[in-house]
């Protein structure tokens, strides 16, 4: 019996090789000779080690140079910084200029290169802030590279606002936080009304507030409850490295002693300076504007200063009991109960706004523009910005038995007049802007209508409209 499955099992293995050699195309091709197959497999293995190794150089370089590009990149925004501001300066006023571009089906890709450009500036604020730090601590490399950190005489917003930064990384941090969300709300809003409409828009739209008001709040709680300044952050012009200006030329000593020097020349008579003659032959008079041109150098000699430029000088020099203040009291702290209520009452006006906001869009099922005529949010709105303005000079009035106005410092009256003028917004916000500026602003478009150059100035108008009806965070001013 095994012999019998012996010789079946061998007869089954024989039949099938020889159908497989039948089928193979290559059964009465003769095999090539042992030195050529191990020629070709040399061949074969050095071809890839090569590409192996040019393929490991080419990763190794492109690693180093990913490595590399953001220092590389951050030299160059150190040592170009003005050049950097005036691009940033142009991307973000061509998003401006032209609001065509913006609107409708094009509108979120216009404003994600505005917000793009607001995010790189706040990342070339942090490189020129640290450059500016490490020059500060090694003034070798000043006076090597002719370098000035910043302005003589800082403004009063730039040294507050660089005393919390530097005494305190979580108020960088959510200041930081901030600004993001403000460079980004816009966008957001947009992204959230193109994805679930209304109802989702509104959402995003109280997220973002409540966000903002919890670093507010925050903020408030760091600086020892003192008022918040806008921007919670330094200029970039507060902290940017200024490059000095080019020295002039040098005096060149081979041209000096080659040139003959006659006293007579230069000296008259009685040996003191005589002044270069007219063709009459009278004592021209110099102009104190011009520059002049001395007639045996050829150097230009620049033109004495004016007294108004004198003055001015004087003055941008001049300390002021703000100027020898610690830069932690250039803000009162708002020690009293009133005053915390008015900052807080200001900080929390946004999100009440958006929530009264949220909710008679709710009410009205999210559709039309019926629930953006009524008065009660706006109202509300405003009502709470009035008395928390209120509020807070009645605290400064407690303060100082002279009057509010000599209880305030500086930088306190500066953001006392921004907040002022923010209040001119409520006109382009809610009822107001649906019932009243709509219909001006359309009268005022259609007039420049069909009108030279005009008509361009009332299609960007247009073109904004579209943006200030549409969207909450286009005419927000926190």
């Amino acid at each position: 019996m095994p012999s019998h499955i012996n010789f079946v099992t061998t007869l089954f293995i024989f039949s099938v090789l020889i159908h497989l050699k039948a089928l193979s195309p290559f059964s009465f091709q003769p095999s090539p000779p042992v030195g050529q197959a191990t020629m070709a497999t040399t061949t074969l293995r050095q071809a890839a080690s090569a590409t192996v190794d040019t393929i490991s150089i080419v990763s190794t370089d492109l690693a180093k140079l990913a490595r590399d590009l953001p220092s590389a990149y951050s030299d160059y925004v150190a040592s170009n910084s003005s050049s950097v501001s005036t691009i940033e300066s142009s991307l973000r006023s061509l998003t401006y200029l032209l609001p065509g571009a913006r609107l409708h089906e094009t509108e979120i890709a216009s404003e994600s290169v505005h917000t793009f450009v607001q995010l790189l500036s706040i990342y070339h604020d942090h490189v020129l802030k640290n450059r500016a730090r490490i020059l500060a601590l090694s003034p070798t490399i000043l006076k090597a590279r002719n370098i000035k950190t910043q302005q003589p005489k800082p403004s009063l917003h730039s040294r507050y606002t660089m005393f919390w930064s530097s005494s305190s990384s979580l108020y960088t941090r959510i200041a930081t936080l901030l600004k993001v969300a403000q460079y980004t709300e816009l966008l957001w809003e947009m992204i959230a009304r193109r994805r679930g409409g209304e109802r989702t828009r509104w959402r995003v739209v109280v997220l973002l507030e409540s966000l903002k008001a919890i670093c507010r709040l925050l903020l408030l709680k760091i600086t020892h409850s003192r008022p918040l300044v806008n921007p919670p952050l330094p200029l970039r012009e507060d902290f940017a490295p200024v490059e000095a200006e080019a020295s002039e030329e040098e005096f060149n000593q081979e041209h000096l002693r080659g040139d003959e020097f006659d006293v007579r020349t230069a000296l008259g008579d009685a040996g003191v300076p005589t002044p270069p003659l007219s063709d009459s032959g009278k004592p021209s008079s110099l102009s104190t504007t011009e520059p002049y041109c001395m007639p045996r150098t050829g150097y230009t000699l620049p033109t004495l200063p004016t007294t108004d430029s004198v003055s001015a000088y004087l003055f941008n020099h001049v300390l002021t009991a703000d100027d020898v203040k610690p830069a932690k009291q250039l803000l009162h702290r708002l020690s009293t109960l009133r005053g915390q209520a008015a900052e807080t009452m200001y900080i929390l006006r946004p999100v009440m706004y958006a929530l009264l906001m949220q909710r008679m869009a709710r009410t009205y099922g999210y559709e039309g523009n019926k629930w953006k005529r009524h008065w009660t949010p706006w109202l509300i709105g405003l009502s709470m910005e009035y008395f928390a303005r209120q509020l807070a000079k009645q605290d400064l009035s407690s303060r100082s038995p002279v009057g509010s106005r000599n209880a305030l410092s500086a930088l306190e009256r500066d953001e006392f007049k921004k907040r002022h003028w923010s209040l001119a917004w409520w006109g382009m916000r809610g009822a107001f802007y649906e019932n009243i500026t709509k219909k001006w602003i359309h009268g005022a478009a259609s007039s420049l209508k069909g009108k030279p150059l005009l008509d361009l100035v009332g299609t960007v108008v247009e073109d904004y409209e579209y943006l200030w009806s549409s969207y909450y965070f286009s005419t927000s001013t926190m």
